[in-house]
């Protein structure tokens, strides 16, 4: 049986990692209190992972928003820590990093972006990221260590924290049906996004860790389809029984990357020959479960000794 040292096992995506892994892997779990991986120092956390003696180490933790600093400390310093502590202290363990679509920046409309296509975030959120993932690609290709880097789109699904587009809409349908209100109100939603089920990337991290050998250190976890947001928005209003109007006069969220990158889609082709893995939800099974909370963890699984 595998171990795996997990970070960020309460947030999102990590809870459902969690979930996923728990089946089949000890899990060990540090909470924040233990060590934050933004504030650790490298010696603490290269103690850390030789205490804890993983065979995978998987850090789901990042910011969504926040300064140009922020971004970086939280993604390209972190990642350059994991590196140096997995290679000094457990040197045959894999480390699975969770990357982010933003990394691509702008790519040209009804052509699904490939792991070897240009780079060009438009931010600080995607440059960190990128910076993050190039340190990965360099220290596999110096033979360092085994890494991987999941280039995760947009995850939906159970327990959809509010700093998403669908999240806030979750939040404001409720209040809307809670108030009888007639409208509610949210940004632009013209961008056409890529949502993969929060699940099926905890099924990818699964794949990423018990996969013998990897053909390449960078791979595409998306739905491999582009769906309007304003569509998706319509969905959940319908299946929260919402017959009011949805308008689109709200200020923009400061993070948002929509006028940048109007359209984007994953080519998850990678993933099934390398991983083995492919998404296995749809899209409107997603969108009822972002609005129940089925399928969400109610706890993080204790770790198993």
């Amino acid at each position: 049986m595998s171990r795996v040292l997990l970070f960020g096992g309460s947030g999102f995506l990590g809870r459902h990692v969690a979930e996923a892994l728990a089946v089949e892997a000890t899990l060990v779990l540090p909470r924040r209190a233990e060590c934050d991986l933004v504030d650790a120092g490298l010696t603490e956390l290269t103690a850390l992972v030789r205490q804890a003696r993983p065979t995978a180490v998987v850090n789901c933790t990042g910011r969504l928003g926040g300064t140009d600093h922020e971004m970086a400390r939280a993604h390209t310093l972190v990642t350059a820590k994991l590196v140096e502590a997995v290679a000094a202290a457990a040197p045959g363990a894999r480390l699975v990093r969770i990357g982010s679509a933003g990394e691509y920046g702008p790519t040209p409309v009804g052509r699904p972006v490939r792991e070897d296509d240009p780079a060009e975030p438009v931010g600080a959120y995607g440059l960190s990221h990128l910076t993050a993932t190039r340190l990965v690609e360099l220290a596999v290709a110096a033979g360092r260590l085994d890494a991987v880097v999941l280039r995760v789109f947009n995850p939906i699904g159970p327990g959809l924290p509010e700093e998403s587009v669908l999240g806030r809409a979750a939040r404001l349908l409720r209040t809307a049906l809670a108030r009888a209100d007639g409208d509610i109100a949210l940004g632009p939603l013209d961008a056409y996004r890529d949502l993969v089920d929060v699940r099926d990337v905890a099924y990818a991290v699964r794949a990423a860790v018990r996969q013998p050998s990897l053909p390449a250190p960078v791979f595409n976890i998306g739905s491999g389809n582009a769906v309007r947001i304003r569509q998706v928005v319509r969905m959940l209003a319908a299946v929260a029984g919402f017959t009011g109007t949805v308008t689109e006069t709200a200020p923009a969220p400061a993070a948002a990357r929509t006028a940048s990158v109007p359209w984007i889609c994953a080519d998850v082709s990678r993933a099934a020959d390398g991983l083995g893995w492919a998404p296995s939800y749809e899209l409107a099974d997603t969108v009822k479960a972002i609005w129940s909370g089925a399928g969400a963890p109610d706890h993080v699984p204790l770790p198993k000794e």
